[in-house]
C-alpha cells in the first residue's frame, strides 16, 4: 500500500495514558491498554496510531505519556527521538498533556497545525482517516479549533455526542458544532440517531497550537501562561506540573468554545472503536462462524459456549456459558459476561481499597 502524502506543517500529538481499568486484569497501571496488542495483529495499539499518523507528520510527533511509561513506549516507538517523548511527573488529565504539546509545538513551528489522537482507539480505514484529518487541517489553519465527529452505528450511552449545526460556508466538509453533549441514557441516543445531526465525540481534536493556548486562557489565563512557561523553561516540569489543574481538553476548552461558536466538526465515516470494555473488545475481534473468539496463545476447549477468551498460556476450557469473558493472566483471572463488562472497573477499586494495588 502507497504511504499517503505528508500534510504541510501538520504535527501529531498522541496523548498516551490512562489505565484502562475496564480491561483489567489485561490492562493494568504498570501496563495500560495502549502497550497492548488488542487486535492479535503484531502490533500494540500505540504502535498502530503512530503507523496511521507517522506517514502524515513526519518528524513531526509528539507522545504525551506518564513517567512510569516513558521507557516503555520508547521501546516500542523505537522510530522517535527521545525528545519526543514527553513525560508526565503525574497524571493530570488531557488538558495538561496536550496542552504541553500545544506549546512545545507553538515554539518549534508558527505555521504547524497540530492534531490529538489518543493511543488507544482502533481505527482501521486509514483511508478514512486521512481524509478526515486532511479537511480537519484546512478548517484549522483558518483559525478553528475542529473536531472530528465519528458517525454512530448504534444508540451508545458509553460515549459523549457532537450536535452539528450549519455549514461552514467557506470549507466543505464542516459544520459549526452546536454543542457537547454528555454521556446520554440509551433512550436518549437513540432519539439523537432518529434526529440525525449527532455524531459520537472520539476526543480528537485538530487547531493551530496558538488557538488551542488562547482558547483555554479566555477560562483560565495562569493555566496557559503557566503551559506557556514550561514550553520555554522544562527545567521546572516537576515544579509547575502538580498545580495544574486536573481538566479534560473538552471541559477546559472545547465545550465553552463551542458555546462561543468557535469550534466545527468534521464528520468521519471511518471504523472507530476506543475498546473501552472487553464487551466492545469482543465485537471487535468477532470472526463469522466462530462462537468463542480466543486472543492469545493458548489451548482453549469451548463445548456449547461462546464470547471472548484472553488466553495467557494455560488450558482453558469453557463449557456451556453463553456470551463469557474470560481473561486469564499469571497473577489474576476474571470470568465475567459481556454484559457486564462495565463493571470490571468495580473489581479495580475494591483492590485498591483492600490493599492490593499490586494487582491493579
Amino acid at each position: 500500500m502507497t504511504s499517503p502524502a505528508p500534510i504541510d506543517s501538520f504535527w501529531a500529538v498522541v496523548p498516551a495514558g490512562g489505565a484502562g481499568t475496564r480491561l483489567w486484569p489485561l490492562s493494568r497501571a504498570s501496563a495500560p491498554k495502549f502497550l497492548h496488542d488488542l487486535r492479535g495483529s503484531g502490533r500494540t495499539l500505540i504502535q498502530e496510531t503512530y503507523d496511521r499518523l507517522a506517514p502524515l507528520a513526519p518528524g513531526r510527533m509528539v507522545v504525551v505519556t506518564g513517567a512510569a511509561h516513558q521507557e516503555a513506549v520508547a521501546r516500542q516507538l523505537d522510530q522517535l527521538p527521545p525528545e519526543a517523548i514527553l513525560a508526565e511527573p503525574s497524571a493530570r488529565d488531557s488538558m495538561a498533556a496536550i496542552g504541553l504539546a500545544a506549546a512545545l509545538v507553538e515554539r518549534a513551528d508558527p505555521d504547524a497545525v497540530m492534531g490529538s489522537f489518543a493511543a488507544d482507539h482502533v481505527i482501521l480505514d486509514d483511508e478514512g482517516f486521512t481524509a478526515a484529518v486532511r479537511t480537519a487541517v484546512e478548517v484549522a489553519r483558518d483559525g478553528w479549533l475542529v473536531t472530528l465527529g465519528v458517525e454512530p452505528t448504534f444508540a451508545s450511552s458509553a460515549f459523549g455526542y457532537i450536535r452539528s449545526g450549519d455549514r461552514l460556508e467557506d470549507h466543505a466538509g464542516a459544520w459549526r458544532v452546536a454543542e457537547f453533549v454528555e454521556k446520554p441514557s440509551v433512550e436518549v441516543a437513540e432519539g439523537y440517531l432518529a434526529a440525525g445531526g449527532y455524531r459520537w465525540n472520539a476526543g480528537m481534536f485538530v487547531a493551530r497550537p496558538g488557538v488551542l493556548l488562547d482558547l483555554l486562557a479566555e477560562t483560565d489565563p495562569a493555566f496557559a501562561a503557566a503551559l506557556r512557561e514550561l514550553a520555554a523553561d522544562g527545567s521546572r516540569l516537576d515544579e509547575v506540573w502538580p498545580q495544574l489543574p486536573r481538566i479534560a481538553v473538552d471541559h477546559a476548552v472545547a465545550e465553552p468554545a463551542a458555546t462561543a461558536g468557535r469550534v466545527a466538526v468534521v464528520p468521519a465515516s471511518f471504523d472507530w472503536e476506543d475498546v473501552g470494555d472487553f464487551d466492545s473488545l469482543a465485537g471487535l475481534l468477532a470472526r463469522e462462524g466462530e462462537s468463542v473468539t480466543v486472543l492469545g496463545d493458548a489451548d482453549v476447549r469451548v463445548v456449547d459456549a461462546s464470547g471472548l477468551v484472553v488466553a495467557g498460556g494455560r488450558t482453558i476450557a469453557v463449557v456451556g456459558l453463553d456470551d463469557v469473558v474470560v481473561v486469564d493472566t499469571p497473577d489474576a483471572l476474571l470470568v465475567t459476561t459481556r454484559a457486564r463488562a462495565q463493571d470490571v472497573k468495580a473489581v479495580v477499586a475494591a483492590l485498591k481499597e483492600s490493599g492490593r494495588g499490586d494487582l491493579t
